[in-house]
C-alpha cells in the first residue's frame, strides 16, 4: 500500500534537536509508527561491487558523496530506524522516481513502488528489495533496478506504515544515479568478456591514431570519464542538450544516436564547436587538447560550446560520455575516408591540364583519415546478427534526419553492403568502400574524359587501440571482405543496386600497356628533412620509344583532404628508350615545404603524366605526412598513492632552425587541468627541449601521463607513459612510514 504526500512537517531528535526530512501523515498521530532516522547508502561498498568506485561522485568524504551503480545489479543501504522494526506490525516500501520528470508515471517508466519483502520472496515490480538482515534499529537491505532501467538520477523515497494507522516518508537527500551495465547479461549493452570491459568501459586513457595510411600516428587522449562533472555532464547531453524522449531514456540505441548530435554543435548548442578552417581565434586549436575533462568540464560549466573540435576530438569527447554512462564504446579510424555527399558510392575528381584537383568542381573529398566511434549493444530494432559493434560519428559531416548525427550503423551490417539499414549504413559503406574516380576536364563544352578509378584506395587500415595493450588493432576486416575477393565484389554490387544510382561504379580497361608507370614517396621523414618523390617509367615495348611529358605537384594539405599552398611543381619532359625504365625525381627541402606546413604536416601529391601522340595520361594521387618527435616522459622512482610524484618530459629539436618560446602541456593523476609549463631559454637546433614537473597521484591503478609541446616553429608533439600507483605504504600507529622517516 502506498500514498501521496502532501504535508512537510519539521520532526526533532529529542537528543540533538535536528531537523529530519520526514513526512507524516495518519489519521491519529500514534507514536508507535516506525519511522527512519538517516540512511547509509553504503556507497564505498556498492562503488567496489558495481565498478564505480573511481568516479569522483563517489569520492567525497562527506555527505557530499553520490550513490552510482549499474542497472540490473543488487546494491544495499543501511536504514537506522526509531526502533526495532517488528515484521508483524510495520511495512516498508520504496518509491523511486526519475529526476527531471514533471510527473512521473508508473506507466512512463519514471515513477515505480516495491514492498520491501523478507529474504528470499521475491517482488513482482520492476524494481525489488528485500530485507537482507535486521539489528537493534537498524535493517539491512538489498535493492535490485531493472536491467532495462532508465538511465540518468533516481530520487527515492522510504514509505514506512503501520498497520493499526499511520505512516512517515523519507526522502534520500541525493539522487541515486544507475547508468548501464555491461556486466549484466540481461541488459543490451552487455558484454561477455572481462578484458574488453576493463579497456572499453573502465580505461580512462587511451590510444587515437591520425597521419596518413602510410605514416600512422598514435596520439594519446585522456578520457577522464570518472572526473568531476562528467557523469552530471553526460546526463545533461541525454536530457537537455540531445532531449532524448523520456520514453527512450532506458534504450543505447536511441541515447549513442542523439548523443552524436549532442557532442556537436550546429543545431543544438552541443558540447563543442567544429572548425576546420586556419583561424582558432577565440578558442583552443583541436591539436592542442589532449583529453575530453577540461572540454566537458567547461561545457557543463557554461552550457555553451567549447571552441574548438576536430574528428578525433568529437570521437574523444564521445567516447567518454558513453564510457561514463557505461556504454562500452572505442574510437575508430578509418585511412583514406571518403565522404561521399552524392550517395554514389564514388568520390570524384576533377583534374585540369596542370594535373590539378579543381576544388570548384568536386564535392565530394577523401580524408586523410577520420576518427568515428563504436559503442557495443544488441539491435533489437534489427536482425540478431546485427548486433555488436554500431558505429556513431559525432564530427558533423551530413544531416540525417533533419540534425548532424550519424548512427548507429551496424558494423556487421555494413560489412555486408546492408545500406537500407538504419542508421546511416549507407554513408559509413562509403566512408570505407567507395571508388576513387579520376576525371579529366577539358573545358565546359568538352566531353569528360574518365582517366582512372581506383577500386582499392578507400577505407584502408582501419584502426584502434587493442585491449589491454598499448597497440594499434586492424579492424578492417570487420568492415570490408579483403580487397578483390569474390565476396568484396558481390557486396559491392549489392550495395549498388540498393544506391540511388545504378551506375556509379565505372570499370575502365586500360588500353596502352606499353609505359608501365610506378609513384613513389620516400617515407619515413622526420620533420625538418627534405624528402622526395620519384616517378618511375617503364617501357615495356622493345621497338617503340616514348616521349613523356610529366608534371610533378607537391600541395599542403588538410587532413579532410582541402588543398592549401602549393608547395612545389616541376614539369619534365622525356624520352623512354625500348625496354629501359626513366626516372622523373623532384627533391624537396624544409626551406620549401616548412613555410608552407599547415596544422598536421600533410601533403596532398600529385602526378600527370601524357604520352605524346597517344591519347593516353597516367594519373596518380597519394598522401605523405613528415614526422614529428616524440615527447619522452620519465617517471623517477615509484608511484605512491597521495605521495609527490616527479617526473620529466623532453625531445631533440628535429629542425633546421631554434624553437623560440616553448612550451609543455601536461596531465596526469591528481592535476585538475593542464599544467602550463613554459621554456626560459630558446631550443637550438639539435637542442633538447625539457621540462621537470610533480603531481599527486589521487587514486591506485594504472595511470597515464600526457604532454604536449608547442613553439613558433614546432607544434603538436606529443608522448605519453603508462605506470601504476602503487597503495600507500604500509602505517605503524595510524602513521605512513613516509611520516616516520620525515622525523
Amino acid at each position: 500500500m502506498f500514498y501521496r504526500f502532501y504535508d512537510r512537517y519539521r520532526v526533532f531528535n529529542d537528543r540533538r534537536r535536528r531537523p529530519f526530512p520526514f513526512r507524516f501523515y495518519w489519521e491519529d498521530r500514534d507514536i508507535s509508527v516506525l519511522s527512519v532516522i538517516t540512511v547509509d547508502q553504503c556507497i564505498a561498498e556498492n562503488s567496489e561491487a558495481h565498478r564505480t568506485s573511481r568516479f569522483d561522485l563517489s569520492n567525497h568524504k562527506d555527505e557530499n558523496a553520490k550513490l552510482v551503480v549499474r542497472r540490473g545489479d543488487p546494491f544495499y543501504i543501511t536504514l537506522i530506524l526509531s526502533r526495532a522494526y517488528n515484521p508483524e506490525t510495520d511495512g516498508i516500501s520504496l518509491v523511486f522516481a526519475l529526476d527531471g520528470v514533471e510527473k512521473p508515471l508508473h506507466g512512463h517508466g519514471t515513477l515505480a513502488a516495491t514492498s520491501v519483502l523478507p529474504a528470499g520472496i521475491e517482488g513482482e515490480g520492476s524494481w525489488r528489495a528485500n530485507i537482507v538482515s535486521a539489528m537493534g534499529n537498524s535493517i539491512r537491505m538489498k535493492i535490485v533496478s531493472p536491467a532495462d532501467s532508465k538511465v540518468g538520477k533516481w530520487k527515492m523515497d522510504i514509505d514506512t506504515k503501520w498497520k493499526n494507522n499511520g505512516a512517515v516518508s523519507f526522502t534520500l537527500k541525493s539522487p541515486i544515479y544507475v547508468i548501464f551495465n555491461p556486466w549484466c547479461e540481461y541488459d543490451t549493452v552487455f558484454l561477455g568478456d572481462e578484458d574488453a570491459r576493463q579497456e572499453y568501459v573502465l580505461a580512462d586513457a587511451g590510444l587515437m591514431w591520425r597521419g596518413s595510411y602510410n605514416r600512422q600516428r598514435p596520439v594519446i587522449w585522456k578520457y577522464s570519464q570518472f572526473e568531476k562533472d562528467i557523469l552530471d555532464c553526460a546526463v545533461y547531453l541525454i536530457t537537455d542538450t540531445a532531449k532524448v524522449r523520456i520514453s527512450a531514456r532506458q534504450d543505447p540505441v536511441t541515447i549513442s544516436r542523439r548523443l552524436s548530435g549532442a557532442v556537436n554543435s550546429p543545431d543544438d548548442n552541443g558540447a563543442v564547436m567544429g572548425n576546420w578552417s586556419a583561424d582558432f581565434g577565440g578558442g583552443t586549436p583541436p591539436t592542442k587538447w589532449m583529453g575530453s575533462q577540461q572540454i566537458l568540464q567547461e561545457y557543463w560549466r557554461t552550457k555553451k560550446p567549447v571552441k574548438y573540435g576536430q574528428c578525433w576530438v568529437f570521437a574523444g569527447v564521445l567516447t567518454t560520455v558513453c564510457r561514463a554512462l557505461g556504454i562500452p564504446c572505442r574510437p575508430v579510424t578509418n585511412y583514406s575516408s571518403a565522404h561521399d555527399t552524392q550517395g554514389s558510392l564514388t568520390v570524384d575528381y576533377f583534374i585540369d591540364a596542370e594535373g590539378k584537383v579543381m576544388e570548384e568542381m568536386n564535392s565530394d573529398s577523401i580524408w586523410n583519415y577520420h576518427v568515428w566511434n563504436e559503442v557495443w549493444m544488441t539491435r533489437p530494432d534489427l536482425m540478431p546478427d546485427c548486433g555488436g559493434w554500431q558505429a556513431i560519428d559525432a564530427t558533423p559531416q551530413e544531416l540525417s534526419e533533419d540534425a548532424y548525427r550519424c548512427g548507429p550503423a551496424s558494423v556487421a551490417a555494413v560489412k555486408k553492403g546492408e545500406v537500407m539499414r538504419p542508421y546511416d549504413n549507407g554513408f559509413l559503406f562509403a566512408e570505407v568502400n567507395a571508388d576513387k574516380v579520376f576525371w579529366r576536364y577539358n573545358g565546359p563544352v568538352q566531353p569528360l574524359k574518365l582517366m582512372r578509378k581506383d577500386a582499392y584506395g578507400i577505407g584502408r587500415s582501419i584502426s584502434t587501440k587493442a585491449v589491454g595493450r598499448w597497440e594499434r588493432e586492424d579492424i578492417t576486416h570487420m568492415y570490408k571482405y579483403p580487397e578483390k575477393s569474390d565476396e568484396e565484389r558481390a557486396v559491392m554490387l549489392k550495395a549498388l543496386q540498393q544506391s540511388a544510382s545504378l551506375f556509379s561504379r565505372y570499370y575502365l580497361n586500360e588500353d596502352f600497356n606499353d609505359i608501365k608507370f610506378d609513384f613513389e614517396l620516400r617515407d619515413d621523414i622526420i620533420i625538418g628533412e627534405p624528402f622526395s618523390v620519384v616517378l618511375l617509367m617503364k617501357n615495356n615495348s622493345r621497338t617503340k620509344e616514348y616521349h613523356v611529358s610529366v608534371i610533378i605537384r607537391v600541395e599542403a594539405v588538410l587532413y579532410t583532404g582541402r588543398v592549401g599552398d602549393a608547395v612545389k611543381r616541376a614539369e619534365i619532359t622525356r624520352t623512354v628508350e625500348p625496354g629501359t625504365t626513366e626516372q622523373v625525381r623532384l627533391d624537396v627541402s624544409w626551406e620549401e615545404y616548412g613555410p608552407r606546413l599547415l596544422d598536421q604536416c600533410a601533403f596532398n601529391i600529385a602526378c600527370l603524366a601524357t604520352v605524346k601522340d597517344s591519347n593516353f595520361e597516367y594519373f596518380a594521387q597519394d598522401d605523405f605526412r613528415v614526422r614529428k618527435p616524440d615527447i619522452i616522459i620519465q617517471v623517477k622512482g615509484e608511484s605512491i598513492l597521495g605521495e609527490e610524484l616527479h617526473a620529466t618530459a623532453s625531445f631533440k629539436n628535429p629542425l633546421p632552425i631554434p624553437l623560440k618560446k616553448g612550451r609543455f602541456l601536461i596531465e596526469g593523476p591528481g592535476l585538475e587541468g593542464n599544467m602550463k609549463l613554459k621554456l626560459s631559454d630558446t631550443v637550438e637546433v639539435g637542442g633538447e627541449a625539457i621540462c621537470s614537473f610533480s603531481m599527486v597521484p589521487k587514486l591506485e591503478g594504472r595511470a597515464t601521463i600526457a604532454a604536449k609541446f608547442y613553439s613558433n616553429e614546432l607544434e603538436d608533439v606529443d608522448g605519453f607513459v603508462n605506470f601504476m600507483v602503487k597503495p600507500r605504504k604500509s602505517s605503524t600507529n595510524g602513521r605512513s612510514s613516509s611520516d616516520i622517516v620525515n622525523e
